[in-house]
């Protein structure tokens, strides 16, 4: 049996769903791996003790390198900039995944295994 057109339809459809994600990661723009918070300080008003004062907000990127967290202050524009880079960072996250999983159906379907021996008779 030609394992190369076992269920040709389905061969086809994996590969086009495979070059769609392709696709789909070629129009992506930067990624970056961390996380965006926004934080705010609370403190006594220097003129007027009983009332507290909000300072911020103020962002900061938080994120792993060499086994250590690093975190960087960024500016309101630096932040909106950096989070659209982690959500394409998570979205490439998924879209690997799935080409991952679509790859190895297709290489088995396009691939021969291992045959498998005959079991022996018993011979008691």
């Amino acid at each position: 049996m030609n394992v190369k057109t076992k269920n040709p339809p389905q061969l086809a459809e994996l590969k086009r769903r495979y070059a769609a994600l392709a696709r789909r990661l070629a129009k992506m723009g930067p990624v970056l791996h961390g996380t965006i918070t926004e934080r705010a300080i609370k403190r006594a008003d220097p003129h007027d003790p009983k009332k507290a004062k909000t300072y911020g907000p103020y962002f900061q990127w938080t994120f792993k390198r060499d086994g250590k967290t690093v975190t960087v202050n960024l500016t309101p524009q630096q932040a909106k900039r950096y989070q659209a880079a982690i959500d394409n960072q998570r979205s490439f996250d998924r879209i690997a995944d799935q080409m991952r999983e679509l790859s190895l159906q297709i290489l088995l379907k396009t691939t021969v295994g291992v045959v498998k021996r005959k079991p022996r008779a018993n011979l008691k």
